[in-house]
C-alpha cells in the first residue's frame, strides 16, 4: 500500500476509534495531533485537553487506536504516543510492550479494560437512547412520555439518532429488530409504563452529562493547544450563548462536566 494510500485509511481507521465517555470519534474531537504512513510504518500522536485526563480514559483510546491502526493491511509497524499527560511514559511504554491495560498499569488496574468498555457503552447506549425517543416526542406531539414504553425501534424514523441507537444497541448485544422496545435497561428489559418518566429522566441526566463533558473538553482543548481549533469536527448540537443545550432547556450541573483526575485503579460511574 502507496504512503498516501495507507495515511488515508489510517485516519478512516482512527474515525471508528471513540472518546470512551464522551462517545465521540477522536477525530471529531481533535485528539489526533498527528499521524504519518512511511514504508508501512504508521506513527499516531494523540492529545488530551489536560495533562491529568483520567488514565483509563487515556489507555482505553490509546490502546483502541493502535487495535484499530494494526488491523489495517498496509502496516507493517504501528507506533501510538499519548503526548503531554502524567502518565504518558507508562502509557506508551505499556503500548509498545503490547503489555495489556493490567501489565501497563499493575496492581492500580482493579478493572480490566473489558469492564471499562462494558461502562461506556451502557451510558452511550442510555444516552444515544434518550435523543431518539426524545426527537420522537417532538416530531409526534400526541404521543405522551408516558406511552414511550409502547415503542418499538420500527416506530423510531430513519434519522442519525436512530442509527446511533442501534449501533450502540448492537455493540451490547442488545436486540435491533424493528419489534424490539425502544426504551429499555442495560440488559435489554422493556420498562414498565409506570417507570417511563423516571427512566426517562435518569437517561436524560446521562445524555446531558455526556454533552456537557464533551463541550468542556473541546473547550480545553482549544485552550490547551490553540491549533486544535482545526481539527474539531461541528457537534450536531452545540450550546448556545446561554450555556444550555439546544432545544433541551436543561442546564449542566457543575459537577457532572469533571471527568478530569481519576487514578487508574478507581471504578467509573
Amino acid at each position: 500500500m502507496w504512503a498516501a494510500q495507507l495515511e488515508v485509511a489510517a485516519r478512516a481507521a482512527l474515525d471508528t476509534v471513540y472518546d470512551p465517555e464522551l462517545d465521540e470519534p477522536v477525530t471529531d474531537l481533535g485528539f489526533v495531533r498527528s499521524l504519518t504512513a512511511e514504508d508501512g510504518r504508521v506513527t499516531v500522536h494523540l492529545r488530551l485537553p489536560t495533562s491529568f485526563c483520567s488514565p483509563n480514559f487515556a489507555y482505553l483510546m490509546a490502546s483502541d487506536a493502535k487495535d484499530a491502526l494494526s488491523a489495517l493491511p498496509g502496516a507493517r509497524e504501528v507506533t501510538v504516543l499519548l503526548d503531554d499527560h502524567h502518565d504518558s511514559d507508562l502509557i506508551n511504554r505499556g503500548l509498545a510492550a503490547d503489555a495489556g491495560y493490567r501489565g501497563t498499569f499493575g496492581h492500580e488496574a482493579e478493572q480490566d479494560l473489558e469492564e471499562l468498555r462494558g461502562i461506556f457503552r451502557r451510558k452511550a447506549h442510555t444516552a444515544a437512547m434518550e435523543r431518539a425517543l426524545t426527537a420522537l416526542l417532538r416530531a409526534r406531539p400526541d404521543l405522551a412520555e408516558e406511552q414511550l414504553g409502547d415503542v418499538v425501534l420500527g416506530d423510531l424514523p430513519d434519522t442519525s439518532a436512530t442509527r446511533a441507537l442501534l449501533r450502540r444497541r448492537a455493540a451490547l448485544g442488545l436486540g435491533t429488530a424493528p419489534a424490539d422496545p425502544a426504551l429499555v435497561d442495560d440488559d435489554g428489559r422493556p420498562c414498565p409504563r409506570g417507570e417511563v418518566p423516571l427512566r426517562l429522566r435518569f437517561a436524560r441526566s446521562v445524555r446531558i452529562s455526556i454533552d456537557g463533558n464533551a463541550h468542556f473538553c473541546r473547550g480545553l482543548l482549544r485552550t490547551r493547544y490553540p491549533q486544535s481549533a482545526a481539527d474539531q469536527s461541528a457537534r450536531p448540537e452545540e450550546f448556545p450563548a446561554g450555556g444550555e443545550p439546544v432545544g433541551a432547556g436543561e442546564t449542566v450541573p457543575a459537577g457532572e462536566l469533571f471527568r478530569l483526575s481519576a487514578p487508574a485503579k478507581e471504578n467509573v460511574s
